[in-house]
């Protein structure tokens, strides 16, 4: 039996608007995309990271808009918005990806440290998917991806500010699913393990993760790659997934279903 769609995601010539795409996850997913066929919109703080990313993509033969700005910002958002409006008329897939971190005892985390796990993580995803669910919605279809984490499902310690704004964009996503699928807008989410980033090596060269007991903890017995997670990002906005919608997807090699320690 063939599959109803084939192999085409059917991501041809779309808009898609990716946040936190100057480096990582991000970065990776963006060349995902731009490998088949798709306009891209490129958002990130680092202004200078962000054009270097664009520019490569250019030189591939990419169409890619750089917006400088911060998620946490409601007009710099709308403002970001409008641009990709100028420039391409629509927005067909947002993948949420700008996040943080926030590995540090909780009895130690200041005020100023969970305000910016929520104003990155959890503010700036709505803030994102609000402005680009009033266009999908009135052109009368869309795809949002939200990046979530494997911790958003599963808790740590040490980990608390991410958990909980992790685990609300879990929530997040299954909530705009219900609302804006009669819309015609699918809203999933993707939930990373370990990935090998440049943010995970920091972490580990500051010695708060041990990148060998975690690949020893994992069922795969490694860690993922960003690559992995931007071919998850792009079949979640393909047509192979149009009956997706409110999911989350634990892409963490195991991780998370390993009781045994």
């Amino acid at each position: 039996m063939h599959a109803p769609y084939g192999t085409d995601p059917g991501l041809e010539g779309r808009v898609v608007v990716i946040t936190g795409a100057a480096r990582g996850i991000g970065r990776a997913c963006a060349q995902a995309y731009a490998a088949v066929g798709a306009r891209l919109a490129l958002l990130d703080l680092d202004g200078a990271a962000l054009e270097a990313a664009c520019a490569e993509l250019r030189g591939q033969g990419a169409e890619a808009l750089a917006l400088t700005a911060s998620v946490t910002d409601p007009e710099a958002v709308a403002a970001a918005f409008a641009r990709v409006d100028a420039a391409y008329g629509a927005v067909d897939v947002l993948l949420n990806n700008a996040g943080v971190s926030a590995n540090k005892p909780s009895l130690d985390v200041t005020p100023e440290e969970w305000r910016r796990a929520v104003d990155i993580n959890l503010n700036g995803a709505f803030y994102c998917a609000q402005a680009a669910g009033r266009r999908m919605h009135a052109q009368g279809a869309g795809v949002i991806v939200n990046m979530a984490s494997m911790y958003g499902v599963v808790a740590a310690p040490d980990r608390a500010a991410y958990c909980a704004t992790k685990g609300a964009v879990v929530m997040l996503t299954e909530s705009l699913a219900l609302e804006w699928g009669p819309l015609g807008i699918r809203v999933n989410a993707l939930a990373p393990g370990y990935i090998d980033t440049d943010l995970l090596r920091d972490l580990s060269a500051r010695g708060r993760v041990d990148l060998e007991r975690l690949k020893g903890r994992t069922p795969l017995r490694r860690l993922g790659s960003a690559e992995e997670m931007a071919a998850l990002a792009v079949f979640l906005a393909s047509r192979q997934a149009a009956y997706l919608n409110g999911h989350t997807l634990v892409a963490d090699g195991g991780w998370s279903r390993n009781a045994y320690l």
